[in-house]
């Protein structure tokens, strides 16, 4: 069967509004209303589903600008676990199509289905099958696009939106690439396309017609043929498999926005370890333990920092966990005041395969042991019941 897709192996998966599509799961009366995920009085919107965005509410806009652009929109909070369960459901799903996925994000990842079509079609009919199974499994739905470039993959997935399918054929991707704005390619920012305007190139076919040394000459070498590559649509054809960053098999976190910016270390290394807390409790649910912690600082003025340190030995220790973060925080000897912090363990393994140093004269049983009995206790009592001694009686920040 020819249904204009052979020319077109690689797809690129995009879920539509994720984080508030999952949200929305447990909500379905709100559907057709502005819905915000985060975006709280001091933090930044997460997420925002199609009616929201139809009133300009984006992602990473603070939760004030948010509420003027939209005072009836509903809020819902984050739920970082659901969210998670959800991407690693999908990334199964899309390995189960083929091992050539390169994860890009949480909720999107590019396929190569050119080892597929035996078993499973073209890869139109492949795309079609994974957005079926996807929105029969887990209640939410993806926009795919297909070509024979990342570039234009990504593009097509773009212009499907929301929960739609685009092939652009080979033979048709100049017609598709060279009347758009510049900023419309993969991987150019708001700073590169100003610069390309002041230049005089503002549409991808403004790119494509400058001879290539003319173009590394202006732009430099690097970027002047990524640039040709991008406006003929000739980049890179072939993928690595690799799990995302944000991937949740590779790394659990979480982050605190402040009710008021902060310089108090004492608030700050509480607030490290309640994060810690739920990030370990995470780990040893999932049965995981990982070698790497990192933190994330944010400053009133919106500066970002992170920080992180990768230990001989995987821990989910949440005492470990803590007090790395705290030596990470520490060693930034910052006296600024601080809007959001974050702890997050990469490197993420099976605790089961893992093995720790032998420490002689070390306790039999220590802090890993209370963990669990406090899993225990929390799976039973809740949540609340068994936590830091350091966390009771404080606020929430």
């Amino acid at each position: 069967m020819n249904d204009g897709s052979l020319g077109c192996p690689l797809l690129h998966v995009d879920m539509d509004a994720f984080y508030a599509s999952v949200a929305l799961r447990e909500h379905p009366e709100l559907v057709d209303v502005p819905v915000v995920v985060g975006g709280g009085h001091r933090g930044v919107v997460l997420s925002a589903n199609y009616p929201a965005r139809r009133l300009g509410i984006r992602s990473g806009m603070s939760g004030t600008e948010a509420a003027r652009l939209c005072p009836q929109a509903v809020r819902l909070a984050p739920d970082f676990e659901a969210f998670e369960s959800v991407s690693r459901s999908v990334m199964e799903t899309f390995r189960q199509v083929t091992p050539l996925v390169e994860a890009y994000s949480l909720d999107e990842a590019f396929l190569d289905v050119s080892g597929s079509r035996r078993e499973r079609g073209t890869p139109l009919q492949i795309a079609e099958w994974l957005r079926a199974r996807i929105h029969d499994e887990q209640q939410i739905t993806c926009s795919v696009g297909l070509a024979a470039s990342v570039s234009v993959a990504k593009l097509a997935s773009r212009r499907a939106k929301p929960d739609g399918v685009l092939v652009i054929p080979p033979e048709r991707v100049i017609e598709y690439l060279h009347p758009l704005d510049v900023g419309e390619l993969f991987g150019v920012g708001a700073k590169t396309r100003a610069r390309l305007h002041r230049l005089g190139l503002e549409t991808v076919g403004d790119v494509a017609k400058i001879p290539l040394p003319t173009l590394r000459q202006m732009v430099g070498q690097a970027s002047g043929l990524h640039l040709h590559q991008l406006a003929w649509g000739t980049d890179r054809r072939t993928l690595v498999p690799r799990r995302s960053d944000d991937d949740p098999e590779r790394s659990m976190g979480a982050e605190e926005t402040f009710s008021r910016d902060t310089a108090d270390p004492a608030v700050i290394r509480r607030e490290l370890l309640r994060l810690a807390t739920r990030v370990t409790r995470r780990m040893r649910r999932a049965g995981l333990s990982g070698r790497t912690v990192a933190i994330r600082v944010r400053y009133s003025d919106f500066t970002t920092l992170t920080r992180s340190h990768t230990a001989p030995d995987p821990t989910d220790v949440t005492s470990e966990v803590h007090a790395e973060a705290v030596r990470l925080f520490e060693a930034l000897r910052t006296t600024r005041r601080i809007r959001l912090v974050g702890v997050r363990v990469e490197g993420l393994r099976p605790r089961a395969g893992t093995q720790r140093q032998l420490e002689l004269g070390a306790r039999e049983r220590g802090w890993a042991e209370a963990d669990r009995a406090v899993d225990a206790a929390a799976a039973r009592f809740g949540g609340g019941a068994v936590r830091p001694a350091t966390l009771f009686g404080g606020s929430r920040p």
